[in-house]
């Protein structure tokens, strides 16, 4: 694919298909050589948990593959289920990673109509008003 597309990096393919009403799978895949000399899966994890300690609503989940079977957050142990939070305002994190080919993809599982722009608008109005951010979600 490098060859033919002349990049330097091979893409990260990620096909995802599904029939759901609510709820979506939103993927970020990383090289990473885009990021700072060093930089592992541990670290992409460690960076997010600490921002999102606390939240109300983001929740960072355990890393990796393992760490996702470990905690049953896998549909068959395979995949995320995108509508596994309809009718919530929790958004999950999970990074996924290959250190040894220097990739990672940041995956955010959320309910599209809760989590979504109406969940936002809320939360943000709560915050602008100075008010609990979670009041009436």
């Amino acid at each position: 694919m490098c060859k033919y597309s002349n990049i330097d990096c091979a893409p990260i393919f990620q096909p995802q298909v599904g029939s759901f009403a609510q709820g979506m799978v939103v993927s970020v895949p990383l090289h990473y050589s885009w990021l700072k000399k060093e930089t592992t899966g541990a670290d992409l994890h460690n960076t997010l948990s600490k921002h999102y300690q606390g939240s109300s609503f983001v929740k960072v989940m355990p890393l990796g593959e393992n760490g996702a079977k470990d905690a049953n957050l896998l549909e068959r142990d395979a995949f995320l289920r995108p509508d596994t939070l309809a009718d919530t305002n929790i958004m999950q994190l999970f990074v996924f990673h290959n250190d040894s080919a220097g990739q990672a993809v940041i995956c955010a599982r959320l309910d599209n109509l809760g989590k979504g722009a109406s969940g936002a608008a809320v939360q943000n109005m709560n915050i602008a008003l100075g008010l609990d951010e979670t009041v009436g979600l």
